[in-house]
């Protein structure tokens, strides 16, 4: 949790020991700074809060916050409003819809890129496309991969999300794009595996295919991949800021796992203000995407440390303003809520334990690294004792305590704070449970109790947070999304009140002295 613990500091020392907020907008925006927290619903935002305040307020006192402090995105944002997240063709919408509402203000289909729903032949007009229009700059950021869904509504129409490599070659070359940065993209040399035979003639070695790192530089990008070639891109230079240090999917790594030397959300952030910022001023669109990927898989303190990661980045755009009094919009919201997390829990009743998620050391995922390359080793407990059933013909690996396992018993201390002696023995029955399944290779989407529990998620892993959070005084109603209304934040009072997402997006341009529908 050092990373996490230093971020408490300095959102404390920010929002906690605030300034004035940042002085609303006058006039047609020359700035625009449009932050989308994917899967960020007020819960997160608060539950960001109440852990910042259990662990920081020892440190540092500030009067009267000793049960939540306020992320930047509250304290220096004015004006706030809820929007509801529904897609066109269903309550529960997708990140591709509901991006296309906050990027086109117009509805589509779940899995939809900024496309008419009747007529996927007809593009809409998005925000990033309205300021080139304008003469703005602009800049596409993301921690997940940058073809990813809410990235690609702004600078690309395409009638699948799935089509990763034909979104990966229209930012290349939409005319759109200054600056896109933050994870990687999936496909460099062209479509693999199944998307290969999808796609056969985008397949990796397919003529004509081009890689994309050549197909950016043909339209006049530099490409970098690592922080201090980014810190050296003169001002005004388009540019794609590919990060070579992912965890996988072409994503930053989460912030509680973020190697040093792996650049973060807020610099990238940074530093595309740098290269952009001229006189026509700049459209930058910020996506903390793993928000939305930790719940998934119902890991709370991950989420809450993307969470402040992304309200780093909010920072930099609050900063920026602060130095351009009137001219800068600035609007935090998210596409819709993940996992249906709530404050309170069943065991805990009125109680919560903030304090003790931060004993969790690692995310969900890099708990299933170490898992799977340990349940793999030939000299682990579980391997040694199928070796021994199989040599005899009878037994069942399923008959292994997790108990007699001090090696997983170690490691689930170390990344989860949970000592398994100490468990009560409901939660010892709920983890033995999960070591079977886990060590047995179960198919764990094999039924619909399966899924209810585990989520399609390893279950060992899902059985250790699920411990953690509720321990804390937290817990997830679902793996998936959910329905309920968002949060908007901005220093603009259009943006107060109760509204479709669809809304956003015209109260956007309209703030830049545009229209999506010219």
């Amino acid at each position: 949790m050092k990373k996490v613990f230093a971020a408490v500091l300095a959102v404390m020392l920010a929002a906690g020991l605030a300034s004035a907020q940042v002085a609303p907008l006058e006039g047609n925006a020359k700035y625009v700074f449009y932050m989308i927290g994917d899967g960020m619903a007020s819960v997160q935002i608060h539950a960001a809060e109440a852990y910042l305040a259990s662990v920081g307020v020892e440190d540092i006192d500030v009067e009267g916050t000793e049960k939540s402090v306020d992320l930047v995105m509250n304290s220096e944002l004015a004006y706030t409003g809820l929007q509801k997240t529904w897609a066109w063709n269903q309550l529960i919408t997708d990140s591709a819809a509901a991006g296309t509402a906050l990027a086109c203000g117009h509805k589509t289909y779940v899995g939809a890129i900024s496309v008419d729903p009747e007529d996927t032949g007809v593009s809409y007009k998005t925000l990033a496309e309205l300021a080139k229009e304008q003469g703005k700059k602009v800049g596409i950021l993301s921690s997940v991969s940058l073809d990813h869904a809410t990235p690609a509504v702004f600078y690309a129409h395409q009638d699948s999300r799935d089509k990763y490599f034909h979104i990966a070659q229209e930012a290349a070359s939409s005319g759109t794009l200054d600056f896109i940065g933050g994870g990687t993209f999936r496909y460099i040399d062209g479509y693999t595996g199944s998307r290969a035979t999808a796609w056969p003639e985008l397949a990796a070695g397919a003529d004509g295919v081009v890689n994309l790192w050549e197909q950016f530089e043909q339209n006049g990008f530099t490409v970098v991949h690592d922080r201090d070639s980014l810190g050296v891109v003169p001002n005004g230079t388009k540019t794609v800021a590919a990060s070579e240090i992912t965890s996988g999917s072409a994503a930053l790594h989460y912030e509680i796992d973020r190697p040093d030397e792996a650049w973060s959300l807020a610099e990238v952030t940074e530093e595309a203000v740098r290269i952009l910022d001229n006189e026509e001023g700049f459209f930058i669109m910020v996506e903390g995407g793993k928000i939305d990927w930790t719940c998934h898989a119902n890991d709370a303190l991950t989420s809450i440390g993307d969470t402040v990661a992304f309200d780093e980045a909010v920072k930099v755009a609050v900063d920026f303003a602060n130095e351009h009094p009137g001219e800068v919009l600035i609007v935090v919201t998210a596409d819709h809520e993940t996992g249906g997390l709530t404050q309170g829990w069943a065991g805990t009743k009125y109680d919560s334990a903030y304090q003790d998620l931060s004993k969790q050391t690692m995310s969900f995922e890099a708990f299933d690294w170490w898992m799977n390359d340990y349940l793999s080793s030939a000299t682990s407990l579980p391997s040694m004792i199928k070796l021994v059933i199989e040599i005899l013909g009878t037994g069942n690996i399923a008959t292994l305590d997790l108990s007699d396992d001090v090696t997983m018993t170690a490691k689930i201390e170390e990344a989860f704070g949970l000592v398994y002696d100490d468990l009560s023995t409901l939660q010892k029955s709920q983890l033995e449970e999960a070591f079977d399944r886990q060590i047995s290779g179960e198919e764990i989407r094999g039924s619909e109790e399966d899924y209810l529990i585990y989520g399609g998620y390893s279950p060992l892993t899902v059985a250790c947070t699920h411990i953690t959070n509720q321990n804390a005084g937290l817990a997830f109603t679902s793996y998936s999304h959910t329905a309920v209304p968002v949060p908007v934040m901005a220093n603009d009072a259009s943006f107060s009140g109760y509204y479709d997402n669809t809304d956003v997006a015209k109260k956007i341009a309209a703030a830049m002295g545009g229209s999506l529908d010219e």
